[in-house]
């Protein structure tokens, strides 16, 4: 080869050379671009989520924040979730409303508030002698109970979801003792939901109340008694500086389940992705507030009785009878009200019968076997 031709033939190698590590290096720049423009090019959405409580309220209010932000960590920020106590946004029972019309995006609360709506909500909080918390989880999961609501709820152009649950509620808070069903006569109390409907069956003056109202309306005397939920939530509202005699067992409320509510529309322009992350969050909650309350309320109600001077009192099997009574019959003219709660109602009794005869022969005969008189510690 002469020498002219090497050299040129080598420059030439060396152009194609730079040009195939330009081109080389254009590519994976290109690569790069291609790795990084997800990352770039993600879409973020703000969500307002309304809540029926007060602002940082233990167990409640918290259980909804832990709840909007574990949608938000779960995204990746992809969906953040922005949170309004109770009368930042919409007064606490115009939650419903502001998501279903699109004001909002997500309510945390109970659906029994919305029961003026349509009274077959109260079945996916809680309704008299119904169904426990657990008893309740798989209902809604195993029982058919998540397709009734989302065809209730789907009505208004929401698209609900279990998200917390208090447990077994307490019977309340009186200004004296009930000896009898006639001491229910004439008593202005706060129950929401059917349980205050049984209550006025029985001459009691029940209305419904937010969270934040209650302990003036108590205080004032514009209400003689309240149920709230139980000693964790009831020593923080103070209700024992006003009232002493505090009640067991609670009918009302055997294991009430919150929900967090999300606008139909909004949902259904959620990807997969991000429909699952909703329904994992909210699941989650579910159980980690459960989980709250049971270690909470103990200690909690020790302090009531102990610092607070609580008279704790029991409902006699005759008050708690003739309840049962008056239960049975708003619930089954509830259930003639219309159709879909005809059907909701015959779903959720006929998995109550199943879950009781369960719960009867393991939950409640294992907590009589563990109160018998043998020592443990």
């Amino acid at each position: 080869m002469k020498r002219r031709d090497f050299i040129a033939g080598a420059a030439s190698g060396v152009a194609l050379g730079a040009g195939a590590l330009a081109l080389s290096a254009c590519g994976e720049d290109k690569k790069e671009a291609a790795v990084a423009a997800p990352a770039v090019m993600k879409k973020k959405r703000e969500l307002k989520m309304v809540t029926t409580w007060p602002k940082n309220f233990p167990g409640l209010g918290t259980g909804a924040a832990r709840a909007a932000q574990r949608i938000t960590d779960m995204s990746d920020g992809e969906l953040t979730v922005k949170l309004y106590a109770a009368g930042e946004l919409v007064p606490p029972f115009e939650s419903f409303d502001a998501v279903s019309s699109g004001t909002a995006d997500l309510y945390h609360g109970a659906d029994y508030y919305w029961q003026g709506k349509h009274k077959a909500f109260n079945f996916f909080t809680a309704v008299p002698f119904g169904l426990t918390a657990s008893e309740m989880d798989a209902w809604i999961h195993h029982g058919g109970g998540q397709e009734l609501w989302d065809e209730l709820a789907g009505q208004f152009n929401v698209k609900p979801f279990a998200c917390g649950n208090t447990g077994v509620q307490m019977g309340g808070w009186f200004n004296k003792e009930i000896n009898s069903v006639e001491d229910l006569k004439g008593l202005k109390i706060r129950m929401p939901g059917l349980g205050g409907e049984v209550l006025r069956r029985l001459g009691a003056a029940a209305v419904s109340l937010p969270g934040g109202e209650i302990f003036p309306s108590l205080q004032s005397g514009a209400i003689d008694a309240t149920e709230w939920v139980g000693p964790w939530n009831d020593l923080a509202f103070g209700f024992y500086k006003v009232t002493k005699y505090y009640y067991q067992p609670g009918f009302h409320e055997p294991g009430s389940t919150l929900s967090c509510g999300v606008n139909l529309d909004l949902w259904k322009s959620l990807s997969p992705a991000h429909q699952e992350i909703i329904r994992n969050a909210t699941m989650a909650e579910n159980n980690y507030m459960m989980a709250e309350f049971n270690a909470r309320n103990g200690d909690s109600l020790d302090v009531l009785l102990d610092k607070h001077g609580v008279q704790l009192r029991t409902f006699s099997p005759e008050i708690m009878t003739e309840i049962g009574k008056a239960s049975g019959e708003v619930m089954r003219e509830v259930a003639a009200g219309d159709e879909l709660t005809g059907r909701i109602f015959k779903n959720f009794s006929e998995f109550r019968n199943k879950a009781k005869r369960w719960s009867d022969l393991s939950d409640r005969a294992f907590m009589e076997a563990r109160s018998l008189p043998f020592k443990y510690e």
